[in-house]
């Protein structure tokens, strides 16, 4: 029975029971708010409950549901060939070809010749660049990239037997038995100098004492940059069998050096003067020159392309070898590789044909 229909008590006088009325339609009205109130909080409550129990549990169940899904890259059953499909691509921030690319557009005698475009991620130039010949000391790259990668450039080395067991007259930092150098300045006389005995010692003290764990150390870095067309027998470059690479390789290889802030600063420079202590105990000095003439000066450069730095290579089989990063004048970033030409006088002239193709502003 609805309350406002309840007749007034004779006890009572109008006004009193006006007054009552008014005061149970007040509390009733409290009670049902209260009420309302009370399932409001319980329906928060129980989303916040359904919400924790979703996210979870439940969110974890999406494999449950579908784990024999054939097309699903995740959760499916896939063979390797599938999972290499459905992954990112090897060669994903690369620059890829498989054959020349605009072989005409310069005419050089260099056997292999390259432009890579860093920005584009395109192969600008391509000229026999998969062909496996020797790379005189453009193998110190491959030295660099494995020492910066295992080795701690504070660590001092002492120079001993190791350094000389190089064919005489090869370009070396005049080191000599007893030397105290740290690793870091092995590094600037290998890449600056093109040392082979710099490049001995950072073998040596790299692979553990051991230069063959180190050129292991080499080829199975090569393996891991896809660097399939090279195998490496010694650290510095030295003609020897079974000891070779290619244009793309290099490549590669140079590509994943320039990651590294302290072969960037390396390469870059015209000289670096080093201190350290002799055999005696005493000062010693050297300043080592580099080997790059586009640094020297004896070697002009495009209009269009700031030069950065790079590595030489000489050797007889090897013919004259250069890998060098340079930039267009916006800054974007290229890597030219020549393997194989005829001589030093003709290597700069030919690097530049190949450098002629950065596009110009």
């Amino acid at each position: 029975m609805r309350t406002d229909k309840i007749e007034k008590p004779d006890y009572y006088t109008q006004r009193e029971w006006n007054r009552i009325r008014a005061r149970e339609k007040a509390q009733a009205r409290a009670t049902r708010n209260l009420v309302f109130a009370a399932l409001l909080m319980l329906a928060v409550a129980a989303a916040l409950f359904y919400g924790v129990w979703y996210f979870v549990f439940r969110s974890h169940d999406t494999g449950l549901r579908m784990q024999y899904d054939m097309e699903s890259a995740v959760f499916g059953i896939h063979s390797g060939g599938d999972m290499m499909v459905k992954a990112t691509p090897f060669a994903d921030g690369l620059c890829v070809t498989e054959t020349d690319v605009d072989a005409d557009a310069i005419f050089i005698s260099a056997a292999e010749a390259a432009l890579f475009n860093l920005t584009t991620q395109e192969v600008t130039y391509a000229k026999n660049i998969f062909e496996q010949r020797s790379p005189a000391s453009l193998t110190k790259i491959m030295t660099a990239l494995v020492a910066l990668r295992y080795g701690n450039m504070d660590d001092m080395v002492t120079v001993d037997d190791a350094a000389f067991d190089i064919e005489e007259a090869s370009s070396v930092c005049e080191l000599h038995r007893g030397d105290r150098l740290t690793l870091k300045q092995l590094m600037y006389g290998m890449l600056i100098a093109s040392g082979n005995d710099a490049a001995q010692m950072i073998a040596e003290h790299v692979g553990g004492g051991s230069i063959s764990n180190f050129v292991e150390m080499m080829n199975q870095t090569a393996l891991e940059l896809g660097a399939t067309h090279t195998h490496f027998v010694n650290a510095h470059g030295l003609t020897a069998s079974d000891h070779y690479t290619c244009a793309y390789d290099v490549y590669l290889m140079l590509n994943a050096a320039m990651k590294y802030d302290l072969f960037m600063d390396i390469i870059q420079r015209q000289n670096y003067y080093a201190e350290y202590t002799d055999a005696d105990g005493d000062a010693y000095a050297m300043t080592w020159e580099t080997t790059d003439h586009y640094l020297t000066g004896e070697a002009s450069k495009p209009t269009n392309v700031v030069i950065y730095g790079g590595k030489t290579g000489t050797t007889e089989d090897a013919g004259a070898c250069l890998a060098l990063i340079s930039k267009d004048l916006y800054g974007n970033p290229f890597i030219s590789v020549i393997l194989h030409s005829d001589s030093k006088e003709t290597l700069y002239p030919e690097m530049n044909q190949v450098l002629s193709l950065v596009p110009a502003l």
